[in-house]
């Protein structure tokens, strides 16, 4: 057997699609829809306390990642304690040793670790809203670099023209009310930290909100809750402003989400690089699917493209947290345990269903049978159910027809090649070639013999050579070159083809190379301020070394260090409830942005405004100082 290999030079220019992974299932599955990486947390310290994973499974989703030129991206950002850190270093060698291509970070504690020679990505919970942040994290090792979602496309431009690292955007799934890693609400009130991966979601809890006369504005309503992101609409103004790579949300979602999620936007980024062919997906293979992606099927708050195209009127969730779903029609005539709806849409035995009661509170309900009577279903369902009405809104939060399709194998993806069959001065030769360059060639010696049957002989080559369909790979093109219509045994060719397909996979597996970390310039850059506040989220003796080396002289701890007794801000962000109740001094003459209150229970939190910014902060204290006694000095 004659093996060779040619490897093209790695094309410049590459859009990547990230998607979300909870565990080894769910990242098979990512990269299976088409996913160019995926992002996962190690065993600990991975900012989503509930989707931990061991690093023997890391070490095997990176196996089937690395088949299709797929990066795995292991999140160890959280921020540290000074008895954490060891454990993170180890973890941060395991995750390397088990072929991970990156580590997500957020605490810089851990770049004055020794650390593997892996790629380091800034998180999102970094905060990186400035030209200047991100070349400073540019510059001390960051290849790749979350943005925040708030940001605008100029902004983004802003951004892009001041660094060479690779920019990272979510373009999907959840947002969060304030700026990542800019909220300490859930930590003020339960003791559980968003930025150790433990968020209590006091964002998505139903307000009251007070100007400061006492006049209530808006009573027991999801005042802090974002809709969902979904940029679908702006990916190639995103590519023009600099965008690399794109990110889905979601560690926590279902199986059913990342696999529709990732399956639309892989379709909308192949579609757009159709159309821009200047441009390459990050990996290798082409995907095919047993459903129609739909965004409309899987949980979503409604959907808003956030700050992308500057502040729009109608970002936030106010009526509920919950999902929905895509509305179906009316409710018709109510019977005993019945009711009709009228819909353009069928529906199905196991659809969910939802609508909002008299008091506007979100309410749902699993149907049992549905009797079909043209464009109107007589639905039965599973439970009684309170509070319907002739005339009232009803929507699907379950397509069960859908979900059926995604709990079946609903993807299939593969590496295209090319095989030249040709002859040898001692038989036959096939060559293949996959769509990465990547090449080798197989040999048969066998004495050349006529076939009796010329007429089929080729054909019956063609035959044996294509059935790939248990491998990873499709055929493209097959070329024959022969002098005559050689007799060669079905059991020849299908050796023949086994043994390419065995090796070009070994040769995938041998040329793939994890991307190179970036080294710290010298000598350090100084960050853009001289002082950091407990925004900086500096929880451990390193990080405070690490902005000392690099000009800060003043230095606090992090919230979660329980120094900040008094109150400060818990939340910042560019969600406005002044703009959102048409109470804006720069929109409305006579107005002025004096303080407000928001009101949950016994918690009441103050609203304060920062018209020059754009910013509302939400203001409190520590209800108790919390078990974590720790101090940054």
């Amino acid at each position: 057997m004659k093996v060779k290999v040619v490897i093209k030079e790695a094309k410049a220019n590459k859009l990547e699609l990230i998607s979300p992974a909870r565990n080894l299932e769910f990242g098979i599955e990512a990269i299976n829809h088409g996913a160019d990486a995926i992002y996962i947390g190690g065993p600990r310290f991975g900012a989503r306390a509930a989707a931990e994973n061991s690093v023997a499974d890391i070490e095997k989703l990176a196996a089937y990642a690395h088949r299709y030129s797929a990066q795995v991206l292991v999140a160890l950002n959280t921020i540290l304690r000074d008895e954490e850190l060891e454990q993170a270093r180890r973890i941060a060698w395991q995750a390397y040793e088990a072929g991970a291509d990156a580590l997500i970070v957020q605490d810089m504690g851990l770049l004055d670790l020794d650390l593997p020679p892996l790629q380091l990505h800034a998180s999102t919970q970094t905060d990186n809203r400035t030209p200047e942040k991100v070349k400073f994290l540019q510059d001390v090792g960051f290849a790749q670099i979350v943005l925040a979602r708030e940001l605008s496309l100029e902004q983004i431009r802003k951004i892009a023209s001041g660094t060479t690292a690779t920019l990272e955007f979510f373009v999907h799934g959840a947002l969060c009310a304030a700026y990542s890693g800019q909220c300490y609400l859930s930590y003020a009130h339960t003791g559980r930290s968003a930025n150790r991966g433990e968020c209590s979601q006091a964002c998505r809890l139903p307000y009251s909100l007070k100007d400061q006369d006492g006049r209530m504005i808006a009573e027991n309503r999801h005042l802090l809750s974002m809709k969902d992101n979904n940029q679908s609409a702006n990916l190639r103004a995103l590519v023009d402003a600099g965008i690399r790579a794109f990110k889905i949300e979601g560690r926590l979602k279902t199986l059913s989400y990342v696999k529709n999620v990732t399956a639309y936007y892989r379709i909308l980024l192949d579609n757009l690089m159709a159309e821009a062919p200047e441009y390459r997906p990050a990996s290798a293979g082409r995907c095919s699917y047993t459903f129609t992606p739909n965004l409309g099927k899987t949980f979503n708050r409604a959907a808003t493209d956030f700050f992308v195209n500057q502040r729009q009127p109608d970002i936030a969730s106010f009526a509920s947290p919950k999902f929905a779903g895509e509305h179906i029609g009316h409710i018709g005539k109510l019977g005993q345990g019945w009711f009709k709806v009228h819909s353009s849409v069928p529906l199905h035995n196991g659809d969910g269903l939802s609508y909002y009661n008299s008091l506007m509170e979100l309410r749902g309900m699993r149907i049992n049978r549905v009797e079909t009577q043209g464009t109107s279903f007589r639905l039965f369902p599973a439970e009684a159910v309170a509070g319907l009405a002739e005339n009232m809104p009803v929507y699907r939060n379950r397509d069960q027809e859908f979900e059926r399709l995604l709990e079946k194998k609903s993807a299939e993806r593969r590496i295209g090649v090319c095989m030249t069959f040709r002859e040898t001065n001692d038989g036959f030769a096939l060559d293949m070639c996959d769509e990465s360059g990547i090449a080798t060639t197989v040999s048969l010696i066998q004495a050349k013999q006529p076939s009796r049957h010329a007429e089929n002989a080729l054909a019956t080559l063609r035959e044996h050579l294509g059935k790939l369909g248990n491998t990873c790979f499709s055929v493209e093109k097959i070329t024959v070159e022969l002098t005559a219509a050689w007799f060669i045994p079905a059991t020849s060719l299908n050796a023949l083809r086994r043994e390419a397909v065995t090796t070009l996979e070994a040769q995938r597996s041998a040329a793939y190379q994890r991307p190179p970390k970036w080294p710290a310039v010298v000598p350090p850059p100084q960050y853009p301020e001289s002082a950091i506040s407990y925004l900086g989220n500096v929880f451990n003796e390193k990080a405070c070394d690490f902005y000392a080396s690099h000009g800060v002289s003043l230095i606090d701890a992090a919230y979660e260090a329980n120094m900040e007794r008094n109150a400060v801000s818990l939340m910042i962000t560019k969600h406005c409830l002044r703009y959102s109740f048409n109470l804006c001094p720069k929109l409305v003459k006579g107005v002025h942005p004096k303080p407000m209150s928001l009101i949950n229970g016994r918690e009441k939190l103050t609203l304060v405004f920062d018209c020059q910014k754009c910013e509302m902060h939400v203001v409190g204290k520590l209800k108790r100082p919390w078990a974590i006694q720790h101090a940054v000095k």
